[in-house]
């Protein structure tokens, strides 16, 4: 009987000892992946945060480098007088083809199919050279300030894109 009791006393104890170590090991399993998810969100918050920084700081310059380029802009037209004098205007005579091709090209609507050149395109179509000029200037100031946002866009993604190969897969 003794023996009867001494087994059993063993198998309770070790039942108990096997018990608290496999509580201990899923406890310290659970903790681990909690502090594993706690870290994955912070590196996830610091990502936004960096994001967002980069994408202040791209914005920022942009609109600053924007109106640089559309101040530029401004102060080309208004030396267009200096540059096209009205002498200059009332020699040159814009035709109508070229003031049609030219407002066709900036709107990107297709010419009329007129087969060519003919008596009305030749005609003078009344606009100035510097109104030319001016236009011209303003086309490409418009042009530029369009490049400089897709450059800036263009910063932004390769930044997002080096901040998401930065992070560690979960």
């Amino acid at each position: 009987m003794k023996t009867v009791l001494a087994v059993i006393a063993i198998s309770v104890c070790w039942s108990l000892t096997w018990w608290f170590g496999y509580s201990q090991g899923k406890q310290s399993v659970e903790t681990a992946a909690v502090i594993a998810e706690g870290a994955r969100l912070a590196q996830a918050f610091e990502q936004g945060q960096a994001l967002g920084t980069v994408r202040d700081r791209i914005v920022t310059e942009y609109v600053d480098r924007v109106e640089y380029i559309e101040k530029r802009g401004a102060t080309i037209i208004k030396e267009v007088p200096v540059y096209v004098s009205a002498k200059a205007d009332a020699a040159c005579t814009v035709n109508s083809g070229f003031v049609r091709l030219h407002d066709a090209a900036a709107t990107g609507a297709d010419l009329s199919p007129s087969g060519g050149s003919g008596a009305a395109d030749e005609a003078p179509s009344g606009v100035a050279l510097s109104t030319v000029a001016a236009t011209t200037a303003a086309n490409y100031a418009a042009c530029n300030a369009n490049a400089e946002q897709l450059s800036k866009l263009q910063g932004y993604a390769r930044a997002f894109q080096g901040m998401q190969s930065e992070q560690v897969p979960p």
